[in-house]
């Protein structure tokens, strides 16, 4: 079986300084991800054809990431069933809560879920977590990622457990 890959759609190309984040989780996870730059109101016909054609192009999950009005996500989950998943971009405008509400508030039918603003890590983790309800290579990953997560907070906590003994 084919592992699937991520797409990961940005609607500037000044978003990639954030969106680079979720592209090396993605790529140390060894999950094949395509980056484009597509915009829901400057290229709206060339997102709507990707999105229809993600499916059948071996993807398994859409990021976009939009900053501003942030119609990126919304546009490609009318197109396709695949999960879709938004990353609010921060801007000068309202520092992304603009973009945070345009992504999260969808019409019914058409989710798109949604990270914190300028939460790419996050929705990289959140795609591959979806790709690992089929893959057992992946869940495996994931396992590893979360173990050293929490062996490097039971690392900090006996440090401040020191520092607490000295005081």
């Amino acid at each position: 079986m084919a592992v699937k890959k991520v797409a990961v759609i940005m609607g500037s190309d000044s978003d990639f300084p954030t969106v680079s984040a979720a592209i090396k989780r993605l790529k140390a996870l060894e999950i094949p991800v395509e980056v484009h730059v597509m915009s829901a109101h400057r290229t709206p016909h060339a997102a709507a054809e990707f999105a229809q054609n993600a499916v059948q192009n071996g993807f398994g999950v859409i990021i976009a990431a939009a900053g501003k009005a942030a119609h990126l996500g919304g546009v490609l989950a009318a197109h396709t069933t695949l999960p879709v998943i938004g990353i609010p971009i921060k801007s000068s405008t309202l520092d992304g809560l603009d973009a945070l509400l345009a992504t999260v508030q969808m019409p019914s039918g058409i989710p798109v879920a949604t990270v914190a603003i300028d939460g790419a890590d996050n929705a990289a983790i959140l795609a591959a977590q979806m790709l690992a309800l089929s893959d057992e290579t992946l869940a495996a990953k994931l396992l590893e990622m979360k173990q050293q997560m929490a062996d490097g907070v039971a690392k900090k906590d006996a440090a401040i457990q020191e520092k607490v003994a000295e005081l």
